[in-house]
């Protein structure tokens, strides 16, 4: 298989940790275990006496029923038999395309957005065709395009809601019609909604709640603040979560008796804790926006109900450079919009906490004034 470096993962992968005002993360400000517990009401007391009388060996190769009857919870109608617990939202996606792409298939993937969703694809020696979403549409697709894109020979359509980097969301009512341009070829369309939208939830609907076709995969680490668990899962119809089934026991197995716990007391906790999330984003939101107000050589599309955002530069040089020399000369860590094939811009993790986000911001101020005005 040939297959690429995913350019923002290379990027964190060799500079994150030199980072002292990180404000490229995707995640909303992570919980810690003291917070995650004391959402249990005890300290986490019957958490951990539950754990001590469990075996700690592979547990759930699917996931336990606990957790994907939580998951289940998230959707209208899903039978959680259909859940499928994954090695978060990358595990998710590996294990959903894998399952569907064969060599000579055709996909379209929206584009540009995250690379695995028209990567993978591609290394499985698909026919990508993508789907250009652009700035002067507010980053959102055109349903048009699509339409001239799809064959008859359609095997998947690729698309992100809400988008990585950019932070644009897919409204309910344009993702009928995205279905309705799928079920006309009889394609499966493959949803990564890991950023899945927390504000304004009545206008926004998850692709299996629409389309028998469709396939739905999300974690805990962004929405709910818990990375560190590495828990995701699928959601389809059985006929796919069968085949997915057999994938999982080359890709994972499973993902064991303490993360398979943490991820499903997140879960039944998930009212407070989207509560404490909008909080952040829409007071960070406000943040950022009051300073891009000011701020000449930046502009971005506002995310609306997710953590990640794409802020454009105006600047006379390579992003890649920009964004390195700020991390050695300042401290301040942004990924490159290169690195999402958006050049001459940077995905803003805007979701951080309150100090660290005005600290890189004032800091970002001042070298954009200093090497540029």
């Amino acid at each position: 298989m040939d297959i690429r470096t995913i350019g923002v993962e290379d990027f964190l992968n060799v500079w994150e940790h030199e980072a002292t005002w990180d404000i490229a993360q995707s995640t909303i400000d992570s919980l810690t275990m003291e917070e995650i517990l004391a959402l249990s009401g005890d300290a986490g007391a019957r958490f951990y006496e539950a754990l001590d009388g469990k075996k700690m060996n592979y547990g759930w190769i699917d996931g336990s029923a606990e957790f994907r009857e939580e998951v289940a919870a998230l959707y209208r109608s899903v039978d959680p038999a259909n859940v499928l617990q994954t090695n978060g939202g990358t595990g998710a996606n590996l294990n959903a395309i894998m399952a569907l792409v064969s060599p000579g298939d055709h996909v379209v993937a929206e584009y540009p957005t995250y690379q695995p969703l028209y990567d993978l694809p591609a290394a499985l020696g698909a026919e990508v065709d993508r789907w250009v979403i652009r700035e002067e549409d507010g980053w959102q697709p055109r349903i048009d395009e699509l339409k001239a894109l799809v064959r008859k020979d359609t095997k998947l359509i690729c698309i992100n809601n809400a988008s990585n980097p950019l932070g644009t969301c897919i409204s309910k009512d344009l993702l009928q019609e995205i279905v309705e341009v799928a079920r006309s070829v009889d394609a499966w369309l493959l949803c990564d909604e890991v950023f899945f939208p927390i504000e304004d939830v009545d206008d926004y609907v998850s692709v299996v709640d629409i389309y028998d076709k469709g396939v739905a995969t999300n974690s805990i680490s962004k929405r709910f603040s818990v990375p560190a668990a590495r828990v995701g899962w699928t959601v389809s119809n059985k006929e796919l979560a069968d085949r997915m089934r057999v994938l999982r026991d080359y890709t994972m197995i499973c993902a064991g008796v303490f993360n398979d716990a943490l991820a499903t007391l997140v879960l039944r906790n998930r009212d407070a804790i989207l509560e404490r999330n909008l909080g952040i984003i829409q007071k960070n939101r406000a943040i950022v926006q009051e300073w891009i107000d000011k701020e000449p050589r930046v502009s971005w599309v506002p995310p609306k109900g997710v953590s990640v955002s794409y802020i454009r530069l105006d600047i006379p040089e390579d992003d890649e450079k920009f964004c390195l020399d700020l991390l050695h000369d300042e401290g301040v860590l942004l990924v490159p919009g290169s690195r999402f094939e958006l050049p001459r811009g940077a995905r803003l993790g805007f979701c951080v906490s309150e100090r660290v986000l005005r600290t890189g911001l004032d800091i970002l101020s001042s070298y954009l004034a200093r090497k540029f005005d």
